[in-house]
């Protein structure tokens, strides 16, 4: 699989793109004007234990409050998550566990170190974590741990003990944990122990700075959106890495000629006249990103749906009906709709419960098959996921960790016509609501000429459709009626305006 990184930095908007073997499969935005604040640590004051929901409520200097959970406070020891604590959040093998209740922990005004683990979604404040994690190129550094792990993505066994073995005798045991990471697989000891002392460093700095804050304050910003890809994702396995900013090009390179420099020859600095993301093909791929609908190849298709509480995709044979055998027809669909709809939740950085409603398959063996190709896919996300098996229903139920807003709601806002539904009401049904919104004012005694304000289609319905309706009502009311069309209007609003002063009395007669 060849792997790419393009970097588009001209503008007010940094966009860092991931390509897997020509397809774009993350996307990461960030902008002059706002602020991304997940690994970042603040000094917070406590403003509310819950004790009912195990957890508390920190003010950090953000508009909304920040939220810590039991589970965040008390120590974790899921030594294999390359992230450490400050950038993982709760994950599954750790709902069953036990902790030590919040009130025990945590009292209202308390000044803490807390790290920043989740950015506010929705009406959802921040979410935060005491155990602190300092990531850096080949290690992450946890002070207040005394856990040595290794990441899951090394599998081999002799290289895992080895990191594990070493890391432990150039740490000591009062200094802190630490987690290998991915692209420290066949770390020398020079290279772990300079890092280590470089963290080291900046967790001194961090104290001495928190000893001479008082709460609510910022204490340490984690790396630029660009700056942070560099050092997580630039490794051997990542073939080129483009860039159209020659000022961030020479940047990368100062940085690899420390940490890597065998990668620097990797390194180029794209300068055509084409914008860099539609020379590499991305800019379609972003615009298909906030579709419903995600065409397959085969001809099937998959549409998602966002709601209050998860994420449904709906597979679909589309136009594909296959040669002979249906089943078949059935399973190769679902196969490809896997992969795709794997891509699509990086691609969307969807997360929370998600719900894939697959094609019916009679055979178990069938369901299995599409179940591993879902998790053989899964494999290449950075997000921690979680699948459960598939139901007689072809319903497949997932999780995938959910650190930020997703790119649906980042880059949208609810329509302001349907309020978020999709739908608006149809040209007839806004004559009907009209019509009984009309005979409610005259019944209440307005007696006065009425002017209707509509929409533009439906002010067309009306004098296509039912050309007849302004006559008959005013005749069977005993009114002057009269319909204007406003293009300002949303597609299925009206409004009643009485008398010659035209006074607007929509909200007493309006009906649903």
């Amino acid at each position: 699989m060849r792997r790419e990184i393009v970097i588009n930095a001209l503008g007010s908007e940094s966009r860092v793109a991931i390509i897997e073997d020509g397809r774009l499969v993350e996307l990461m935005n960030e902008r002059s004007d706002e602020d991304r604040i997940v690994g970042d640590l603040y000094l917070g004051r406590v403003e509310a234990v819950l004790p009912g929901i195990q957890a508390a409520f920190v003010d950090i200097g953000t508009e909304k409050s920040a939220f810590l959970h039991a589970s965040d406070v008390s120590e974790v020891e899921d030594d294999e998550d390359e992230n450490g604590g400050g950038n993982g959040g709760r994950n599954g093998n750790r709902r069953n566990r036990k902790y030590p209740p919040i009130e025990d922990t945590v009292e209202r005004g308390q000044e803490i170190l807390v790290q920043v683990t989740k950015e506010p979604i929705g009406t959802k404040g921040p979410r935060v974590t005491t155990q602190v994690s300092l990531p850096g190129r080949f290690i992450v550094y946890m002070p207040d741990s005394k856990h040595v792990g290794v990441s899951r993505k090394i599998d081999d066994r002799e290289e895992r003990a080895r990191l594990r073995k070493m890391a432990r005798e150039a740490i000591g045991s009062d200094q802190g944990g630490v987690i290998i990471r991915t692209v420290g697989e066949e770390l020398t000891k020079k290279t772990l122990v300079a890092e280590f002392k470089s963290l080291r460093r900046t967790w001194e700095k961090i104290q001495r700075r928190v000893a001479s804050m008082k709460a609510p304050a910022s204490v340490h910003r984690e790396a630029t959106l660009t700056s942070g890809i560099i050092r997580d994702l630039f490794s051997e396995k990542v073939d080129a890495l483009t860039v159209d900013s020659e000022e961030l090009a020479q940047e990368i390179k100062s940085y690899l000629g420390q940490v890597s420099p065998e990668l620097l020859d990797r390194v180029r600095l794209y300068g055509g006249d084409v914008p860099i993301f539609d020379e590499f093909g991305i800019e379609e791929d972003i615009r298909a990103a906030f579709r419903r609908r995600v065409d397959l190849k085969s001809g099937g298709y998959i549409v998602i749906e966002h709601t209050e509480a998860l994420v449904a995709v709906d597979v679909n044979t589309g136009r594909y009906t296959g040669k002979k055998d249906p089943a078949k027809t059935i399973v190769k669909t679902n196969l490809e709709a896997a992969a795709e709809i794997a891509r699509q939740l990086r691609l969307r950085d969807v997360g929370g419960i998600i719900v894939l409603d697959f094609i019916d398959m009679d055979e178990q063996e069938n369901r299995d098959r599409v179940q591993h190709e879902m998790r053989s896919h899964l494999g290449r996300d950075r997000a921690r996921t979680k699948v459960f098996g598939i139901s007689e229903l072809g319903l497949l139920e997932m999780s995938r960790q959910r650190v930020r807003p997703s790119l649906i709601q980042t880059a949208t806002q609810p329509c302001p016509s349907c309020g978020g539904t999709g739908r608006v009401l149809a040209p007839d049904t806004v004559v009907r609501r009209l019509e009984r919104a009309i005979r409610r004012a005259r019944s209440a005694g307005e007696r006065r000429d009425i002017t209707v304000r509509v929409h533009p289609e439906v002010a067309l319905y009306l004098l296509e459709e039912e050309p007849k309706f302004l006559k008959r009502v005013s005749a069977e009311l005993s009114i002057e009626l009269d319909i204007r069309d406003d293009p300002l209007m949303g597609h299925d609003e009206y409004k009643l305006l009485v008398g010659p002063a035209e006074t607007d009395v929509t909200g007493k007669y309006a009906v649903a």
